[in-house]
This record gives structure tokens, sequence and C-alpha cells, in this order.
């Protein structure tokens, strides 16, 4: 995708130091997807939006030029089993 969102949900995360610069693993998979294909992506927390972040979160995922450059949290995981 060169540019454009797409609906995923949280499935594995995992905070990651590189030199120092503390970002976020999450692996995710695409909500229109039915063979549910794990994907992942790193990101800083500057390009999160609605964190905290936990496993089964909804999220949004913007691609600029193939790159993931900012996920936004759409809905708790947890208001699935209320």
């Amino acid at each position: 995708m060169l540019k454009g969102t797409r609906q995923a949900v949280v499935r594995a995360l995992r905070p990651v130091s590189i030199h120092g610069q503390t970002s976020l693993e999450i692996v995710f998979t695409y909500e229109d997807d039915p063979g549910e294909q794990l994907n992942a992506t790193r990101v800083g927390h500057e390009a999160i939006v609605g964190l905290p972040l936990d496993v089964g979160d909804h999220i949004d995922v913007e691609y600029l030029v193939g790159v993931v450059v900012k996920v936004t949290k759409t809905r708790s995981g947890l208001s699935e089993n209320l």
C-alpha cells in the first residue's frame, strides 16, 4: 500500500530498545484477512495514538509509501468480552 489506512487487531506487543531509543513492536492481523496472517511493525511512542495498547485492541494502521507511519487505537479489546 503506497498510502492509506487498514483496520487491524493487536496480537502481540514487545518493547524494543535500539541504541537507547525505545520503540514498540506491534504484531497484528488485518480485520479483512480471513487467513489472519501475522504482520509486524516497529514504531516510536510518538507515532501511536491512544496509548496504552493491549493485545486484542483494534487499531488503524496508517501507511505512507509502504511504511507504517501511525497507529491509532480505535477501541479496546476488552469491550468485545463485555
